[in-house]
């Protein structure tokens, strides 16, 4: 009667010694020394009942037995190698790690992500908001979203940031309902630590060029907003960061011409993720939810230009 084989220690040191002929070889792929896959070899033989090796002075060659175990052992392993991949990818696919900068994350993404886990409740949602470089090769990010120069008519842009001037509504007197273009020149204006694009914004909506109170700089655009939310001044901030705000009345639109801007925002995937499901359900998605921002900006230009 055949004894049953209850050790499977010494079967990938078998695989390794037989694909490449050598205990030397074998040792050395698999960070051991050659007496120790010598000894868990010699421990499989005694296990089995039959030599698997012939050792020779300079070299071990595979008994008849010993090419046949060594085949299926092969195929055993593989299998078992594609089925751990194939699990691990599967734990992978329910894992989905979003890297984004500060204040597109904070005013933007974060908001929004209670839409797409509505839509995909089987993935766990990991979201570093930082402005730092990352790595698209490792398994520490799956997307980036950054914001970067770009060129007219560029395909990879997913929005090409425009500027909007915004102001509280706490900020209104109470015989007002509105502020305009003209009360620019009375009020405190903030802006992201330079005045150049509040004077193009001026040059855009036909404002007199003079003394404006251009007296606060903020270093994020996250930041700039927050303190235009708080009745600090008014704001020439990113539509995308003040979109929010604005469309829960937090922020209300100067009714002026939108300027553009130097940057935009591009999805970036990870090299090794590339057509993993989880990576093209949150693309669909994060187009469709731009397309949405454009056209709400397009509708106020639309408005704007009815005036």
């Amino acid at each position: 009667m055949a004894k049953p084989l209850r050790s499977l220690s010494g079967l990938i040191d078998l695989e390794a010694a037989a694909r490449l002929g050598s205990f030397k070889l074998a040792a050395d792929e698999l960070h051991k020394t050659p007496a120790a896959v010598s000894q868990q070899i010699r421990h499989l033989e005694e296990e089995l009942g039959f030599l698997l090796f012939l050792r020779h002075p300079r070299n071990v060659e595979l008994t008849e037995k010993g090419r046949d175990f060594a085949a299926t052992v092969t195929r055993v392993l593989a299998d078992l190698r594609l089925k751990a991949a194939a699990l691990q990818n599967s734990c992978e696919e329910k894992v989905l790690r979003i890297s984004s900068t500060h204040s597109f994350a904070l005013k933007w993404l974060a908001p929004r992500l209670t839409h797409f886990t509505r839509l995909h409740p089987e993935l766990d949602i990991r979201l570093d908001a930082s402005d730092r470089v990352v790595s698209l090769e490792d398994d520490s990010v799956d997307v980036a979203i950054r914001y970067g120069g770009y060129e007219a008519g560029d395909p990879g842009v997913l929005f090409p940031e425009r500027l909007v001037a915004v102001y509280s509504p706490d900020m209104l007197p109470p015989d007002r309902t509105e502020f305009t273009l003209d009360d620019l020149r009375t009020l405190p204006l903030l802006d992201e630590g330079s005045n150049l694009y509040w004077h193009r914004y001026m040059a855009a909506n036909g404002l007199p060029a003079g003394c404006y109170d251009i007296s606060k700089g903020y270093s994020h655009w996250g930041v700039l907003t927050q303190a235009a939310v708080a009745g600090q001044g008014v704001a020439l901030a990113a539509w995308s960061i003040v979109y929010e705000d604005v469309r829960k009345g937090a922020l209300r639109l100067i009714h002026g011409r939108p300027i553009p801007y130097k940057s935009g925002y591009r999805l970036l995937t990870n090299i090794n993720k590339q057509g993993l499901s989880k990576i093209d359900a949150f693309k669909c998605w994060l187009v469709d939810e731009v397309a949405q921002m454009s056209r709400a900006l397009e509708a106020f230009e639309a408005e704007f230009a009815e005036l």
